[in-house]
């Protein structure tokens, strides 16, 4: 595409039952890694990127992350307030899509945390992403390097970037990094309510509009609180 993404999407309404007891009192986006919040690591990503506005959705203990955000100016953040309703992923996006616009957005889950290589990975999202071939574009960390994550992965990919859902007992080497590209367009008669987004990355890969991109650097799984850790170190080591 010829301009990038200057609005993001970031889901921070999950309730991070794994992280506990991290997340008894404090919402998992706001778990730090490394002295800062997994939320702010996000943010930073994006405003390096380029984004000067993104939507954080907010559910369990959402006023922390209210609170949280007010100041932020890089970029700036709009809340979209769900804390009395439980929307899923795809239903969170839903309810924020009149403050996304009509363009193509970055879409990032605020517990992502990754190193880049040469070069942001955001920035190689937006330059790959092709809207005439794709309604989604995702960014895929290879299993074997990824650190915090011991799963069958989530994807086998094409050599021309098409996306493979892993089959029941299958074995792929991809798995989704938390961070994307998505069309508005692919919620046109999406559900109302509460459903998870892998139903439309479903619709999109049976038209074969759904991509990825392979991520450059080191991807970390911080889904627990022994994960906190090992990203901590390797994030460290990586601006030592």
């Amino acid at each position: 595409m010829s301009v990038r993404p200057s609005k993001a999407m970031v889901l921070a309404a999950g309730f991070g039952l794994r992280m506990r007891p991290l997340t008894d009192h404090l919402p998992k986006p706001l778990v730090q890694v490394a002295g800062r919040p997994l939320l702010d690591h996000a943010l930073d990503k994006l405003a390096a990127a380029g984004v000067t506005e993104a939507v954080v959705n907010v559910h369990y203990l959402g006023e922390q992350i209210i609170a949280h955000v007010a100041s932020r100016t890089r970029p700036h953040v709009i809340v979209s307030d769900e804390r009395d309703q439980v929307l899923g992923t795809g239903g969170g996006v839903v309810k924020a899509l009149p403050l996304l616009g009509t363009t193509p957005f970055f879409h990032v889950n605020s517990d992502t945390l990754w190193i880049d290589g040469v070069r942001c990975n955001l920035t190689r999202l937006a330059e790959t992403f092709d809207p005439a071939r794709m309604d989604i574009l995702l960014l895929m960390a290879p299993t074997a390097d990824s650190i915090g994550y011991g799963g069958r992965g989530d994807y086998a990919m094409l050599p021309d970037g098409l996306l493979r859902k892993r089959r029941e007992h299958q074995v792929v080497p991809f798995v989704y990094a938390g961070a994307a590209i998505l069309s508005p367009s692919i919620f046109k008669g999406a559900p109302a309510g509460e459903f998870s987004l892998t139903k439309l990355f479903d619709a999109a890969e049976e038209q074969d509009r759904l991509y990825g991109l392979r991520l450059d650097g080191v991807w970390m799984h911080v889904g627990t609180p022994d994960a906190v850790a090992a990203a901590e170190e390797a994030y460290l080591e990586s601006v030592a």
